[in-house]
């Protein structure tokens, strides 16, 4: 373990006396706490959360603070030093004398986990030495292609998720030495595979909950749970156009020319398209309200482009029909980035 520099750490002088440690403490207790602190900040708050324990531990011990203070980087001399075990469990009468007697251990819960958790700890017995901890919400975003909603059934997706320590299973030690898998903090972060139900009625930035699929709880306490926002976007086939929805449909020449029926694939359901006569590449048509769901109510529209495209392969036949069409073309095809020049 890298030294560091007690004193330092909690922002206190080395003449600091009992008292003034112990509130150093508290106050960065409270500030760097992992559940005080979003998901992406909660590495780093662990990491500062397991420096300031450490460093309680060793400077509010008065046979530990005078070695660290003889020896300083060496004070251990091979003695079988116990780190705090990131947020290591304590008795209620452990916390009253650190938070200010009567009182202070309620005080000090309701600040770090809010009024629930303090009614919740009432019907619990006094002298019971653990007590139980929800774990926390987990927040994350889930990309889904346009495609992936139009057809639906389960998907399975990964997030990453802090899950109790495999190696000292989430106490933060082992015998009397702090677990090198975790350093102390009891869990660890890794990937956790989610299958999800993806809604029929999907739309961008629908937040979904999974109950129990948070953080693991402590000391028994049941597992936070997740919360998913949904992002959508455009793939291979289908377009965002704001709320609306866009994707080509190919339709042969000869089918523009005459006009036709397609049918199309839309979020709603299979829908059958009008292709007017004489229609040209690249027109826009509209199906009303066959879009994705709105978030206030309702559903957007999806527009088709149409795309000239051949059948493939071609016949013998349909091939000597097209090269007699490009002998008898007046002039040559224009329009986008092609040239005046050029045969037909």
């Amino acid at each position: 373990m890298k030294f560091q520099d007690y004193y330092q750490v909690l922002g206190v002088d080395r003449s600091a006396d009992k008292e003034a440690i112990r509130k150093a403490y508290r106050k960065l207790a409270l500030e760097w706490h992992p559940d005080k602190h979003p998901e992406s900040e909660r590495p780093a708050a662990e990491e500062k959360f397991k420096q300031i324990s450490e460093a309680h531990e060793v400077l509010s011990d008065p046979e530990k603070r005078a070695k660290y203070d003889k020896f300083g980087e060496h004070w251990e001399h091979g003695a079988e030093f116990t780190p705090p075990r990131g947020e290591r469990t304590m008795s209620r009468e452990e916390f009253e004398g650190m938070f200010g007697g009567q009182g202070g251990f309620s005080d000090f819960f309701e600040q770090m986990f809010g009024e629930q958790l303090r009614q919740n700890m009432k019907g619990a017995s006094a002298h019971h030495a653990r007590y139980r901890h929800r774990g926390a919400d987990v927040r994350a975003e889930l990309p889904l292609g346009i495609g992936d909603v139009i057809r639906g059934g389960k998907r399975e997706f990964e997030i990453p998720a802090t899950v109790s320590c495999p190696r000292c299973g989430g106490v933060g030690a082992i015998g009397e030495h702090i677990c090198p898998t975790c350093a102390g903090i009891g869990h660890v972060r890794q990937h956790k595979t989610v299958s999800l139900s993806i809604p029929t009625d999907a739309f961008d930035g629908q937040r979904l909950r999974l109950r129990g699929l948070g953080e693991p709880g402590e000391q028994g306490g049941e597992a936070g749970d997740l919360y998913l926002t949904l992002r959508l976007h455009s793939d291979d086939v289908y377009r965002l156009r704001g709320d609306d929805v866009e994707a080509d449909v190919p339709v042969a020449p000869w089918e523009a020319t005459a006009g036709t029926e397609v049918s199309v694939r839309t979020p709603r359901a299979t829908a059958t398209a009008k292709i007017p006569k004489d229609t040209k590449a690249g027109t826009r048509l509209r199906l009303r309200e066959q879009g994705l769901a709105r978030k206030g109510g309702g559903f957007s529209d999806f527009y088709i482009v149409v795309r000239y495209a051949l059948p493939e392969p071609l016949s013998d036949r349909q091939r000597e029909l097209l090269e007699e069409l490009a002998r008898t073309s007046g002039r040559p095809v224009a329009g986008g980035a092609r040239t005046q020049g050029g045969s037909a």
